[in-house]
């Protein structure tokens, strides 16, 4: 009898194992480096209308984008395999890194060409990172301009467990929570595919509640914003009653902002419940047992007990994963956590909490621990 474990089976952790770095971008060239992963008839379409996707959630050239000394000769970071495995893998110790592609596929109006292209980033990412190093895991970027092809691309790449989530943008063209998107749900629900919600957007509304803003400083700020009214829309839905078995992690999301929005949640929750009565548990609750943070970028001092304080708002240590948020320029030096967020909590967010939320990894553990 074959003793392999089975998907998403719980594991022991080998001494070997030394965590899960859960958000990592991989730069994509430019589109050149996709055509050979599309068909005649899309490489000459992307060709002649010179498709350019760079989107303006993280501008290359803003400072936020990248530190200057992982930038290369021509100002471009996170191009290369060995850079980022030497700096998030083995620069900062861990045994495992997520790959988060962020490449502007959701601007596409055409639900034809966010399918084909969405398709390609993802083999692009199969060959060009996974093949390149055994330590690298990725996402599924999904085109959710169509629910039904987003849930044939989840059903094709769900067979390779190197594919470890799905992944979204924190602003779309409908609130998350919508049931016209569950089935993308069911699917990864079936797979042990933890939704990934990534600051971004598609920008087909405003980034604010306003209207469009004059400084990418707005932008970026308001970013918390989106990811409340994410977290809002997924737990009255009832998504989470639905399928209880789905995690969603809130990526660069922040971290201060939870506690003060789940009490206002669950307040006006508790005043008006009768209108979303398959919310039978408050809010908090629900957030604790389905939601996790990556902790890069922690929007909090880095010096005293703030941080701390926030955790103990939030009534669990389970909520927080590890994440370098490599290139992106979040941090000095080596301290990629924060002081403020305690040591008793570094295994648990480097290791613990996210071997809970990825069950797709533990294959992973019991390879690295067969080879102790």
């Amino acid at each position: 009898m074959s003793m392999e474990p089975k998907l998403g089976e719980p594991t022991s952790v080998g001494a070997n194992f030394r965590g899960v770095d859960c958000d990592v971008h991989p730069t994509v060239p430019g589109m050149q480096a996709l055509l050979p992963y599309l068909d005649a008839h899309w490489r000459e379409a992307v060709i002649e209308r010179e498709v350019n996707l760079e989107s303006q959630s993280y501008p290359p050239n803003s400072p936020l984008s990248a530190r200057p000394d992982w930038r290369d000769k021509n100002g471009r970071a996170g191009l290369d395999v060995k850079q980022l495995c030497d700096l998030t893998l083995d620069r900062w110790g861990s045994s495992l890194a997520i790959l988060n592609c962020i490449y502007g596929v959701q601007l596409l109006m055409s639900e034809d060409m966010a399918v084909v292209l969405c398709r390609a980033l993802n083999d692009w990412i199969a060959k060009e990172w996974l093949d390149r190093d055994p330590r690298l895991r990725a996402s599924i970027v999904v085109p959710l301009q169509s629910v039904e092809r987003a849930v044939e691309e989840i059903e094709r790449r769900a067979g390779d467990p190197r594919f470890v989530q799905v992944l979204v943008l924190a602003m779309g063209e409908v609130p998350l929570g919508r049931r016209q998107l569950w089935p993308i749900y069911a699917a990864a629900e079936r797979h042990g595919l933890p939704i990934g919600v990534h600051a971004g957007s598609a920008y087909r509304h405003p980034v604010t509640s306003l209207g469009w803003p004059s400084y990418y400083i707005e932008d970026y700020s308001a970013q918390s914003l989106g990811f409340q009214s994410q977290v809002a829309s997924l737990i009255t839905e009832g998504v989470f009653q639905k399928h209880p078995g789905l995690k969603v992690v809130l990526i660069e999301s922040g971290v201060t902002w939870v506690p003060a929005f789940l009490w206002r949640l669950g307040k006006f929750w508790r005043g008006v419940r009768s209108e979303v009565p398959w919310v039978n548990r408050p809010p908090a609750e629900i957030f604790r047992d389905h939601f996790r943070l990556t902790a890069q970028p922690i929007d909090g001092p880095e010096n005293g007990n703030a941080i701390e304080r926030v955790l103990e708002h939030l009534g669990s240590e389970d909520v927080l994963l590890y994440a370098s948020d490599f290139p992106h320029w979040q941090f000095d030096g080596d301290d990629v956590i924060s002081r403020g967020i305690p040591e008793r909590l570094h295994h648990r967010m480097r290791i613990d909490n996210p071997l809970a939320t990825y069950p797709r990894l533990g294959l992973t553990v019991q390879a690295i621990k067969a080879g102790a």
